[in-house]
């Protein structure tokens, strides 16, 4: 006997009779009454409510593929789902639940989050925005001028403008209106004074705690709906929750919730690696490097151009970077060992296996965008400059060495400096000079004027331009180092990364434990976006160095200061 339709709402209505099957008459009126009714019965995708979070099921045979996607990321989502809600359905066909099965939130954002994100406005999914009267006000005072956050202010400013035009205030506005289906709530201003009371310690004429009266009054008048104030300052969120308000940060700017499972780059293959290849493993030399193409669980667990090592005490080393990966099987190509002073770049040689790894990177024509992490002393700067020396004067792969940075400082600002704009960038460069001071050390000129030749040649190679004038350029057959890379938001380094044309390689180098930029951290960095972005591509690669080699004194004082 066939299965009923699925329920509906409105079947739910009905008697139970109408799904009484044996019970029904068979008489020819019933039957076209049945066959009536099942007409009218709208499609059982259409039960999923996700404003009301209707508990009514449906077989999986009639959920639709957009519906039985896993939900997204916590990159690209601000709510986080649990794992029940997120899980691909089985292959037994069990109901598929909503994908919201609760109200959804008001969330009234605090002027910080839109001049951090313009775009925030898109990113809660279901739920509703609120904007007090006093978050525009600040918008209009934040407008003007060339400075990112000026920027993001005016690019709120036209956002909120389009959605205003669309229809009545009053009601809400449909933040998909404008093309942005993930957003499915509305949008809502402040239309009118709100009755509120802030205790009297809470100066009354201040913005944030207008924006705290604002979200107390809401609470008592959307309950038990919740009511969440999302800010990005730190103390408006301790004096929220010290008044009982519910508040989170905005979360949608982080890649990574935690800095520890950012992508290392290498891989340390167990020590029965050997013993489980050992039938299915195929080797063959080409050139003065060899392949083996390797099967198994830990392919699952590979990415292209990621590093893969193998030491075990009494056996030979393996160090090697994945290449291909098919289906079930993976190509492992062993690596140049500039560890050796025969392969000496610059007159450099690496010191450890991570610094292995990463000269492999850098001198591989076919990689055109490495990033570079880890603590002062780890070799990153003189890795890059000995590399991008070699290949633009020796190789003459690339026309010229282009370097620039974040110019955040440490301390307090110094002010306005003067001359060009590679004089300006000058005090901000210390770490090239002392670089191109160890590397003209190693040259091998004749006396000192081989070595004032070399240096005046070396300088000639190398440009320093500043990130402010990066926007609309384009560098054909470059090497571009960008420094300190930590300090870069999302979309300066998107800035940066696409200014890329024919030919040319970029090198990304930071520190994430020493990021200075205000409202960073390292889970929104630029750098961290990066490496999560570019992992796995075949034609970008990433390695953590781990150990620094600067001094002993360096050492000891990254570990214990």
């Amino acid at each position: 006997m066939p299965l009923p339709p699925a329920p509906t709402k409105r079947a739910a209505l009905l008697s139970t009779d109408a799904f009484d099957a044996p019970a029904r008459s068979h008489s020819k009126a019933a039957r076209k009454t049945e066959q009536a009714e099942q007409a009218r019965t709208p499609p059982a995708l259409e039960l999923f409510d996700t404003r009301t979070g209707g508990e009514t099921e449906a077989p999986s045979a009639y959920v639709d593929k957009e519906t039985s996607r896993p939900g997204k990321s916590d990159a690209d989502s601000y709510q986080k789902r649990s794992v029940s809600e997120t899980a691909r359905p089985q292959a037994a066909p069990k109901p598929k639940k909503p994908k919201h099965t609760g109200p959804t939130k008001l969330f009234v954002l605090d002027t910080n989050v839109l001049m951090h994100d313009p775009m925030c406005l898109f990113r809660f999914e279901e739920h509703d925005i609120f904007l007090p009267m006093i978050v525009l006000e600040e918008l209009d005072g934040h407008k003007k001028g060339m400075t990112e956050v000026a920027r993001n202010a005016r690019q709120t400013s036209r956002t909120l403008d389009a959605l205003a035009g669309t229809t009545d205030i009053a009601k809400g506005l449909k933040l998909d209106t404008t093309g942005h289906r993930e957003a499915g709530g509305c949008l809502f201003f402040q239309t009118q004074v709100l009755d509120y009371s802030l205790p009297m310690s809470l100066p009354q004429g201040k913005a944030d705690n207008q924006i705290l009266g604002v979200v107390e009054a809401l609470r008592k008048e959307h309950a038990p709906r919740e009511v969440v104030l999302v800010s990005k300052d730190i103390n408006m969120r301790v004096k929220a929750r010290a008044l009982g308000l519910a508040t989170d940060d905005y979360q949608n700017d982080k890649t990574l919730e935690d800095g520890d499972l950012l992508y290392s780059g290498s891989l340390a293959l167990p020590l029965d690696f050997w013993t489980r290849q050992s039938k299915t493993i195929e080797s063959w030399q080409q050139g003065s490097a060899t392949f083996y193409r390797i099967t198994g669980p830990i392919v699952g667990s590979l990415l292209i151009n990621q590093f893969v090592f193998f030491e075990a005490p009494g056996e030979p080393p393996l160090y090697a970077r994945v290449t291909e990966i098919r289906a079930k099987t993976a190509v492992l190509k062993t690596l140049k060992d500039y560890n050796h002073l025969k392969n000496a770049v610059w007159g450099i040689t690496t010191r450890n296996r991570e610094q292995n790894f990463a000269m492999n990177l850098l001198m591989d024509p076919e990689v055109d965008f490495v990033t570079l992490a880890g603590t002062a002393g780890t070799g990153k700067t003189l890795m890059a400059l000995a590399s991008g020396l070699t290949q633009v004067l020796d190789d003459r792969r690339y026309t010229e060495i282009i370097m620039t940075r974040a110019t955040v400082s440490v301390g307090e600002d110094i002010g306005f400096l003067p001359g060009t704009e590679e004089e300006k960038m000058g005090p901000w460069m210390g770490a090239l000079d002392d670089n191109l001071e160890v590397l003209g050390k190693n040259d091998s000129g004749s006396g000192e004027w081989g070595r004032a030749a070399t240096n005046e040649l070396i300088r000639s190679r190398i440009k320093v331009k500043s990130m402010n004038f990066m926007r609309g350029r384009t560098f054909l057959n470059k090497y571009v180092i960008i420094d300190e890379a930590q300090n870069l938001t999302p979309k300066q380094m998107k800035t940066l990364i696409t200014r890329a044309g024919p030919g040319t390689k970029i090198i990304c180098m930071g520190n994430l434990a020493q990021i200075d930029t205000p409202y960073l951290t390292e889970g929104s960095s630029g750098m961290t976006y990066a490496v999560d972005r570019f992992k796995g591509w075949p034609h970008g690669g990433h390695i953590t160095l781990a150990r620094g080699e600067r001094s002993r004194l360096a050492d000891f004082a990254s570990e214990v200061l």
